[in-house]
C-alpha cells in the first residue's frame, strides 16, 4: 500500500486522447527542475519582536515603527515543520564580538522609568566573534537565534532530520550603515570583500560540501552563471532534495562579493543580481509586476518577491497584492504569516491550498506536474516511494 505522497494519477494526452498514467515522485523529480517550483517563505523569520517596556517605550516614541515592526516568528525549525520552505536572516558583522551586546533601547526604557525586560541574550552568544542576527541594532536584536551559526545550525539539524524536503532557500540580508549610524543605534561593521569571506566560511563551518548547491554547481562548464541558467542549468529535485540555496539578499553588495570570483566562482551565495549579468541567476521583485516577474522566470531566473509588508494587509486583511503574487510565477513568496502564523488582527496568511508545501510552478511546471509529489501535505506521511 502506497502512502503519503508516493504515487498520483495524472492525465496525459496521446493522440488528442486524454489517458491516466500513474507517476512517483521518484519519477518526478527527474524532470522538475528547483525553478519550476513554487514555495512560502517567511520575512524575517529570525525576529521574536519586542520585550514589554521596550515596546512600550518604543510606542511612545515612535508609534509608527512599532506598528511597522509589530510581528514575530516562531523558532526557525517550527517554521520548516510548518510548511516554509525560505527562510530570511539579517546578519550583522562582528568581528571581535560584544559589539551588539548591550541594548540602548533597555537604557532608554529604563530611564523613563519602565521595569526591566527579560535578558534578550542570556546565553551571552553576542559576546562572541562571529556574525549577528537582528532586525535593527540597538534596538530591535531580540532574536530566536542570535549568531549566524547558530541559525545555520538549527536549520542543518532539521534538514538532516527530514531529508527528503524540497530545497531550502535561506536569503541572507547583510546589514551596515554605511558609517551613519543613528541615535540610539549601534554603529555597524562594513561588508568588505574580506568580511564576505568570512560569511562564507561561517556557512561552511556548518553546512559540508555536498550539503548546498552552489553556483560552481550550477554554472557547471558555461562560460558564466547568466549563460548557465538562461540555457536551463538549474538542478532537477532528484538532485536538489535535502540540500540548501543561499541567498544574497543585497543588490548594492552584488559588486563586493563577486570582487575576485567572476560568475561567483568558488562563493558560496548567489547574489540578487542584476539580470543579464555573468552571476545573475536569482533576482528580487518585491513589489514587482505579474509581467515583470514572469517575464524573469521564464527566462531562467529564480525569483522572490513579497505579499505583505509593515504589517499593514494583516490589518485589514487585503488580500490584493497576495491573490496577485499567486497568479505569478515568482518561486519564493514571502511573508509575514506562513501557513502556520496566520495574523492576529484579521484572517490574513499566505499558504496554499489543501495543506501543500508546495506547488508546481504556474508558469514554469512542465507537463503532469503534480503539486502533492513535490513534497507531502501537511499533516500526512513524508514517505517516499
Amino acid at each position: 500500500m502506497l502512502r503519503g505522497i508516493g504515487m498520483a494519477t495524472v492525465m496525459i494526452v496521446v493522440a488528442g486522447v486524454a489517458v491516466a498514467q500513474q507517476t512517483t515522485q521518484v519519477a518526478q523529480d527527474k524532470i522538475v527542475r528547483v525553478n519550476q517550483i513554487q514555495v512560502i517563505g517567511s520575512h524575517n523569520s529570525y525576529h521574536t519582536g519586542f520585550a514589554p517596556s521596550e515596546r512600550k517605550y518604543l510606542e511612545s516614541k515612535n508609534p509608527k515603527a512599532l506598528r511597522a515592526l509589530d510581528y514575530s516568528h516562531a523558532p526557525l525549525p517550527d517554521q520548516l515543520s510548518g510548511g516554509v520552505r525560505q527562510l530570511e536572516i539579517d546578519v550583522f558583522a562582528d568581528a571581535k564580538g560584544g559589539r551588539y551586546a548591550h541594548l540602548p533601547i533597555d537604557d532608554a526604557a529604563a530611564k523613563a522609568g519602565l521595569p526591566a525586560d527579560p535578558n534578550f541574550d542570556p546565553d551571552h552568544e553576542m559576546d562572541k566573534p562571529g556574525f549577528k542576527v537582528m532586525h535593527v541594532q540597538g534596538v530591535d536584536e531580540r532574536s530566536s537565534c542570535h549568531t549566524f551559526v547558530k541559525c545555520l545550525t538549527v536549520v542543518r539539524q532539521w534538514s538532516k532530520a527530514h531529508p527528503n524536503h524540497l530545497p531550502l532557500f535561506l536569503l541572507i540580508e547583510t546589514k551596515e550603515d554605511g558609517g551613519k549610524a543613528r541615535e540610539g543605534m549601534i554603529a555597524t561593521e562594513p561588508f568588505t570583500a574580506e568580511v564576505f569571506n568570512q560569511l562564507d566560511t561561517e556557512v561552511r563551518s556548518v553546512f559540508k560540501t555536498g550539503e548546498y548547491i552552489t553556483p560552481d554547481e550550477v554554472r557547471g562548464s558555461a562560460s558564466t552563471l547568466n549563460a548557465a541558467i538562461l540555457a536551463g542549468g538549474w538542478p532537477t529535485l532528484e538532485k536538489s532534495r535535502g540540500k540548501v540555496i543561499f541567498l544574497l539578499d543585497q543588490r548594492k553588495v552584488e559588486t563586493v562579493y563577486t570582487e575576485g570570483h567572476a560568475s561567483l566562482k568558488g562563493r558560496v551565495f548567489f547574489t540578487n543580481a542584476e539580470p543579464g549579468k555573468p552571476d545573475a541567476a536569482f533576482t528580487e521583485q518585491n513589489s514587482g509586476t505579474r509581467e515583470v516577474i514572469d517575464d524573469l522566470v521564464k527566462q531562467g531566473y529564480l525569483v522572490r518577491t513579497r505579499t505583505d509588508e509593515g504589517t499593514e494587509e494583516a490589518r485589514t486583511n487585503n488580500t490584493a497584492r497576495r491573490d496577485l503574487v499567486f497568479t505569478t510565477g515568482a518561486q519564493m513568496i514571502s511573508t509575514d504569516y506562513p501557513p502556520s502564523e496566520p495574523s492576529q488582527w484579521s484572517p490574513f496568511v499566505v499558504k496554499f491550498p489543501d495543506g501543500l508545501v508546495a506547488r508546481c510552478n504556474p508558469v514554469t511546471k512542465p507537463a503532469g506536474c503534480v503539486d502533492r509529489l513535490l513534497e507531502a501535505p501537511m499533516g500526512t506521511s513524508t514517505a517516499r516511494r
